[in-house]
């Protein structure tokens, strides 16, 4: 977080520093700082070589920079209207929570983040916070002609919170016209939100820059799972991810949209304590054709199947919607003695039939069962879900070697690597325990460089969300940042207020901007810690 207290030093000092000696730190208990002096030289080079498009640049800033001031005191003020108006939500306008903050979907409480996922952070947060004191670096040099030297560029930590500033002389930057102060204050904020564009076009443009050597959005590939996920046992880096419940999938987020789906449609758990214990559900609408063979050789059990089958009960086929919530009484016993423990690995084989299935080619039809198959659904237990998950292996050394012995007695050279599998369980967080790159390499030789534009998204879309915080933040009225000094002077043109009701006016706004930002971001944090 930039911080903006430091400039207001009151040391006189004439010229522009640009080869004198000084302290390269300060230590105290609470703060320490590195400064760095060698730059002036080239900023005030900089800024005196573009003074005339810096001049219009910055001058622009100020009026993005008071829209981005109206804003947030609009946003603290709709805050203190209700309760509930400012929640911690994933990219959202009314919050700014850890997800939003750095733009990583995988900030879920419960689960950890690898350790590129934090260099990108580093990385993204560095990029932003420099960017910031740049543009107020440039902004004071091409100031340098009406007086304002820059004294020295920190990099500061302060109790546990690292950031970085530009120190100017206090008093000459006073004795500045109050335009030109403007442009040096709102600089840091105007450069944020320009990165943000950045950011954005990268981001969209990343599809066609990659496009000669990736393809896109053509399923998406897994490029990490946690150790932790339940999906460590059937996926693994470089794995490819067709489609979930028959549906086919293609890019990352149709991924997480798809399991938002899957979570929305879990059957509630039972509340009643007096629910006996193999009490289940079925869910008819998502049905295998099995053949009457395997029903016939398949063990039934009254009550619960043993260690690696699962249970399957029929639906008719003309309501394949059918559900059973729970196993009582005497007209559920047909029920309970239909259920076959079968082995759902080689169940997800078969063809599909019901209605929640997104079936496409000869599976449309929802009753597609023939005479010698029967329709069947997975018994689950209230509160988890049955999702049935196909890839493919295309970059592995085995499907690799198919590959080449098919090309060599088939012009084809097609062939199937890959596979599917079950999950029951909770998926709430599941979708979140691995790592999705919409980019696949074209070319099996070039596998090394597939999280090339995995890192590239990361980055952008991380430092388009620090930026964006770090612009925010500054732009809220509030002691020690940037909006304090903007508002000061902007106070300063309204002519009709002595010197006194303008510096109470001043206080009290950034009093009440201080107390409503305190207490939005300690709500957030208290949603995300609950």
């Amino acid at each position: 977080m930039a911080n903006r207290w430091a400039r207001r030093r009151r040391e006189v000092q004439t010229h522009l520093p640009l080869h004198i000696s000084h302290p390269s730190s300060s230590i105290s208990y609470w703060y320490c700082d590195f400064k760095i002096y060698n730059l002036n030289e080239h900023i005030f080079s900089f800024g005196r070589r573009y003074a005339r498009f810096l001049h219009v640049w910055f001058t622009v800033g100020v009026a993005f920079s008071f829209i981005a001031l109206l804003g947030v005191s609009l946003m603290l003020l709709w805050g203190s209207a209700g309760p509930y108006h400012l929640q911690s939500r994933d990219m959202g306008i009314n919050g700014l929570s850890v997800s939003w903050l750095f733009g990583f979907s995988s900030l879920v409480p419960g689960l950890s983040l690898s350790i590129m996922d934090v260099g990108i952070m580093i990385v993204s947060t560095l990029m932003s916070v420099a960017l910031h004191e740049f543009g107020h670096a440039v902004a004071a040099a091409r100031t340098n002609s009406e007086g304002l030297p820059i004294e020295y560029i920190a990099i500061f930590l302060a109790v546990l919170f690292p950031g970085a500033l530009v120190a100017f002389n206090y008093d000459m930057l006073q004795s500045l016209p109050h335009f030109a102060a403007l442009r040096i204050y709102c600089a840091g904020i105007w450069h944020n939100l320009m990165f943000c564009a950045v950011c954005l076009l990268t981001v969209f443009l990343l599809p066609l820059m990659l496009h000669p050597l990736y393809i896109h959005n053509e399923g998406p590939m897994v490029m990490g799972v946690a150790q932790t996920s339940a999906l460590s046992g059937y996926l693994s880096p470089y794995d490819v991810i067709i489609s979930l419940d028959g549906s086919n999938i293609k890019s990352p987020q149709e991924w997480m949209n798809k399991m938002a789906q899957v979570n929305a449609q879990i059957l509630p758990k039972f509340t009643d304590l007096e629910e006996p214990l193999h009490s289940q559900a079925v869910s008819g609408r998502k049905g295998y054709c099995i053949p009457n063979s395997w029903v016939e050789n398949s063990r039934n059990d009254k009550f619960s199947c043993p260690d690696g089958l699962t249970a399957f009960v029929s639906i008719p086929c003309f309501n394949s919607s059918l559900l059973v919530r729970s196993i009582h009484g005497d007209g559920d016993k047909n029920k309970v003695e239909d259920r076959q423990c079968l082995t759902a690995q080689d169940v997800v084989k078969l063809k599909k039939c019901g209605d929640e299935w997104e079936l496409t080619g000869n599976d449309r039809s929802h009753c597609a069962c023939s005479e010698e198959e029967s329709c069947m659904a997975p018994v689950q237990i209230p509160g988890l879900s049955w999702v049935e998950i196909s890839y493919s292996s295309p970059y592995s050394t085995e499907c690799l070697q198919k590959r080449r012995n098919l090309s060599s007695t088939d012009s084809s050279g097609s062939t199937s690597c890959g596979g599917s599998f079950v999950y029951v369980g909770d998926v709430s967080s599941l979708a979140y325990s691995i790592q999705l790159s919409a980019y696949q390499p074209r070319w099996a030789s070039i596998i090394f460089s597939a999280y090339l534009p995995y890192v590239l998204e990361k980055v952008s879309a991380c430092t388009f969300h620090v930026s964006a915080t770090l612009g925010l933040l500054n732009s809220m009225p509030v002691y020690f940042l940037d909006g304090e000094s903007i508002l000061e002077t902007s106070f300063c043109y309204i002519t009709w207020l002595t010197p006194r009701r303008r510096h109470r006016v001043l206080r009290s706004c950034l009093v009440a901007g201080t107390f409503l930002s305190t207490i939005t971001i300690l709500r957030i944090l208290y949603s995300i810690l609950i």
